[in-house]
């Protein structure tokens, strides 16, 4: 009796929750799902592996892996069934381009059918053999790379856009700010290199590996600079100061992932242990950093924004003020979409590969860096070459408009 009531009040909560999202606020519901994975990710490796060990199919063995494998089974089978929901949704969505498309209705509504089937999906994983899991991790380490290629391209873009609207306000005040901002920036860098060799490469150690990482990293910030300030570019200090800080921030992320018990590695010289509440802090911290990610990848006005259509930073919020707004949906049908559906289900579907290789270190086995996440060798290469790729692209959208004067960048 009492459970059926519960049963009934639970559903109604979740019709009630499903009705509420409105067109504006689809793109956070979808975040909220995105989380909602991550979340799902971590409570299946913390307590998923002694009942993982007991399916056959699963564990088919002659001896029976590590505890560590099967946790990491469990996040890679949940991030296939996210990757494939997504996936889906984006093949689905290609080419829309007007609200006036049956699709428009189905990308922002119906979201009870959603999560059922983003349900069943999640489930389904577990019945997979594992050859196919082992064959998505394989692609999730391609598929991860792509979503830090992407979370550069983004950075680049709100660096150019956030200077070229301060210069165009043509005032004192504005160019002023930008000589404060850059300068903090660049002062920002140069202290944090010195806190890098402080903590990575201690002396009476042998760190040659984390003295290269840092140098080169103060190498690239020197060359943004001299190229920025080159009269053939004629560029803007802003933008140089700003990479540079988050190449420096790439490089501690890359160097502060090495494992615990490397001598290096002073950040966890002292402390070996991870307790419950640091752990959780972590995956709280790598939830918050993925899904912004996303969702300001799903809110680009460069990337996402098909041709001809109204930008999608339009100023209006994502979430309705009032139910009035409601009203004016029958007259905006015929508007074209204001963002690609298709490349913005794309970006979550490289999110959940990423977050899959955060949450198991980047390998098979996990044994190496115990239960942190986002710790191991892997992970500090990832951090370090995404610096590198960083710093690549920003030096070519400095110098492309010379090479090629015709096109447009």
């Amino acid at each position: 009796m009492w459970a059926s009531c519960c049963a009934a009040c639970a559903c109604d909560a979740c019709r009630t929750v499903v009705s509420g999202i409105s067109r504006r606020s689809a793109r956070i519901a979808y975040c909220g799902l995105f989380a909602l994975s991550l979340v799902v990710s971590w409570i299946l490796r913390e307590v998923a592996a002694p009942l993982m060990e007991k399916i056959p199919w699963i564990n088919h063995f002659h001896q029976t892996p590590d505890r560590e494998w099967f946790e990491t089974d469990a996040v890679l089978r949940v991030s296939l069934g996210n990757f494939l929901f997504f996936t889906i949704l984006a093949i689905f969505m290609i080419g829309v381009k007007n609200q006036k498309d049956p699709r428009d209705s189905l990308h922002h509504g119906g979201w009870m059918m959603k999560i059922i089937c983003w349900c069943i999906l999640v489930i389904l994983m577990f019945f997979l053999p594992n050859g196919i899991i082992s064959f998505y991790e394989a692609t999730s380490k391609f598929g991860s790379g792509l979503f830090l290629l992407v979370q550069v391209v983004l950075l680049l873009d709100f660096i150019h856009g956030w200077n070229e609207k301060w210069v165009g306000y043509d005032e004192q005040f504005w160019y002023m700010a930008l000589l404060v901002v850059s300068l903090f920036c660049y002062v920002a860098t140069f202290s944090f290199s010195g806190l890098l060799f402080y903590l990575f490469a201690p002396s009476g150690h042998d760190c040659g590996l984390n003295t290269f990482f840092i140098v080169m990293t103060l190498i690239l910030v020197f060359v943004f600079a001299i190229i920025t300030l080159h009269p053939s570019v004629n560029g803007s200090i802003l933008p140089s100061s700003v990479i540079s800080v988050y190449c420096m921030y790439l490089c501690y992320s890359g160097l502060a992932s090495e494992p615990r018990d490397y001598e290096c590695n002073g950040l966890h010289r002292h402390s070996k242990a991870v307790s419950t509440s640091s752990l959780a802090i972590g995956l709280l911290t790598t939830v918050l950093s993925v899904v912004y990610s996303a969702v300001r990848a799903g809110s680009s006005t460069t990337l996402l924004s098909p041709p001809n259509s109204p930008r999608a930073g339009s100023g209006k919020p994502l979430l309705p003020l009032d139910k009035a707004d409601e009203e004016h949906e029958e007259k905006e049908k015929s508007k074209p979409v204001t963002y690609s559906y298709s490349f913005f289900h794309l970006i979550f579907s490289l999110a959940s590969m990423y977050s899959a290789m955060l949450l198991t270190g980047w390998s098979t086995s996990v044994g190496e860096s115990g239960k942190l996440v986002d710790v191991g060798w892997p992970s500090v290469w990832v951090r370090i070459v995404t610096g590198w790729a960083t710093a690549a692209l920003f030096i070519w959208s400095l110098v492309a408009p010379i090479i090629f004067p015709d096109r447009e960048f």
